[in-house]
């Protein structure tokens, strides 16, 4: 279940807030954790248990590590804890990976019992086995953090509004929002808002941008020319964008409605000038978990130049793993920490020297460049999809099932994105709040308010007569 979809929509949402509100203050942390098993239920059925024993172990190893007074034990059980994740993430999402690479190497393991089958993989198990292992390393830090309790565990675990694709919220970001929040009006008013414009940025920008990716891709590389190589990866680049930072504001405005503030995971990433802030900008929530829970402890930047470069490249061939068992996103990982290396090498002090535009245009290249291993299947149609981006000629010509993505709507949608990846939201709102801050034209805030409201009125109506018109809604990110 899609926060797009009309089940979500019309039938899970407004049932979940009514029995939200109606129930008393001290058991609304109850009625958010049934409704987020339900949720996850929806999608995975069994696979609902699995969640629950990692929220049972992971309490009860937190709760070990609160009650204990050696620091050694209590090492050992944080240790224990987070193998304990790994091991769990490591099956289900990579088991079935190495096998298959031990079996094509002719590793006598398998004998001739064939290909090994492939392992279903949990949604949203990426996501939540990381804030299991982030809420065992709070508790262990201590700091302000109260006692633990097993239901503050459950939720922060499996929180609907964020469980099956982020943002990845931090325990210490969390925990006194999960013991005592309050909601206002204006809290309530903002996470519609919220939602509402992550849905659009979903439903219109990211699923026209999917539609045309999905399409040129494929078509096999032999027919495909340097414009259709170039136009597809642009196409994925916007849907990737708009389908997982939509999903983040959907999942804030979420947060909002329950009274929580989850932390921004986007920040107009496509207008960065260097690698470097683009990872400042992108689905800041896991690559500010990495540098905090392991560049950080691996030395970060402290051990000199060498242990540096060491670090960066350990830390992007993980987040290449984190997003998918494949050699297509190991080479991803090390093709963005071979980026910042170049950057710190060097290359960043000659960038700050380049004219600004071609600052963008270097920043594009390389992230379009990084895409292809992203959304091709293996390395061999990435390489043969970089060679026609790089000129190299198609052996055939486009065949006519690839007209469909030279739709003119579909085009215009896509125009449309290409703008919206600038920071108009931004420069929107605040030309609003100079509005209605002015105090000698009383008359104008009024009209913004109702001009905002019908336009998201407007937006939410549109998004829903789509949603109900087609059945093409991917996701990307379910399958991390």
């Amino acid at each position: 279940m899609v926060f797009s979809s009309p089940a979500f929509l019309f039938a899970f949402l407004p049932v979940v807030l009514a029995a939200y509100f109606i129930a008393r203050p001290a058991w609304r942390n109850m009625v958010l954790l049934a409704f987020s098993l339900l949720f996850y239920a929806c999608g995975e059925t069994v696979y609902t248990l699995l969640m629950l024993v990692s929220i049972t172990c992971n309490y009860l190893a937190a709760r070990i590590i609160r009650q204990t007074d050696s620091p050694q034990f209590r090492k050992r059980i944080v240790i224990a804890g987070i193998t304990g994740n790994l091991l769990m993430l490591g099956y289900f999402k990579y088991a079935g990976f190495i096998m298959q690479n031990l079996y094509q190497a002719g590793f006598p393991l398998f004998g001739t019992a064939g290909p090994p089958q492939d392992i279903h993989l949990p949604i949203g198990i990426s996501f939540f086995t990381f804030q299991a292992m982030s809420y065992l390393i709070d508790i262990y830090r201590g700091g302000t953090l109260r006692s633990v309790r097993f239901i503050d565990c459950a939720v922060y675990i499996s929180l609907f509004p964020q469980l099956i694709a982020g943002p990845i919220l931090r325990y210490h970001q969390i925990a006194e929002q999960i013991r005592s929040r309050s909601i206002s009006r204006q809290i309530f008013s903002r996470g519609i808002q919220r939602f509402i414009i992550g849905l659009g940025k979903k439903v219109l920008l990211a699923d026209s941008a999917g539609f045309i990716a999905d399409t040129l891709f494929a078509e096999p590389s032999t027919h495909v020319s340097v414009l259709m190589a170039w136009l597809g990866v642009l196409a994925y680049a916007l849907q990737i964008y708009f389908d997982f930072s939509g999903y983040s504001d959907m999942a804030i405005g979420l947060g909002r409605l329950f009274g929580f503030e989850f932390p921004e995971n986007f920040n107009t990433p496509y207008i960065s000038r260097s690698i470097r802030e683009f990872w400042q900008r992108w689905h800041i929530s896991l690559s500010t978990w990495f540098r905090d829970y392991l560049y950080i402890p691996l030395g970060g930047n402290r051990l000199g130049p060498r242990r540096t470069y060491v670090n960066l490249w350990i830390v992007f061939v993980l987040c290449g793993l984190w997003h998918g068992a494949g050699w297509n996103f190991i080479a991803w990982g090390v093709l963005h920490g071979l980026y910042l290396v170049m950057e710190r090498l060097g290359g960043g002090r000659w960038l700050i020297r380049l004219w600004r535009p071609l600052q963008h245009v270097y920043v594009l290249v390389l992230v379009l460049i990084g895409w292809v291993f992203f959304r091709t299947e293996n390395l061999t149609a990435a390489g043969s999809w970089l060679l026609r981006m790089a000129g190299v000629p198609a052996e055939y010509a486009m065949r006519s099932s690839a007209l469909a993505a030279f739709d003119p709507g579909r085009l215009s949608l896509l125009a449309f994105g290409i703008v919206f990846c600038l920071p108009i939201g931004r420069w929107c709102a605040t030309r609003m709040d100079r509005i209605r801050a002015h105090e000698t034209a009383r008359w104008k805030p009024a009209v913004v308010d109702w001009v905002m409201t019908g336009s998201l009125i407007g937006l939410f109506l549109l998004c829903t007569a789509v949603v109900a018109s087609t059945t093409y809604q991917p996701f990307i990110y379910f399958r991390f």
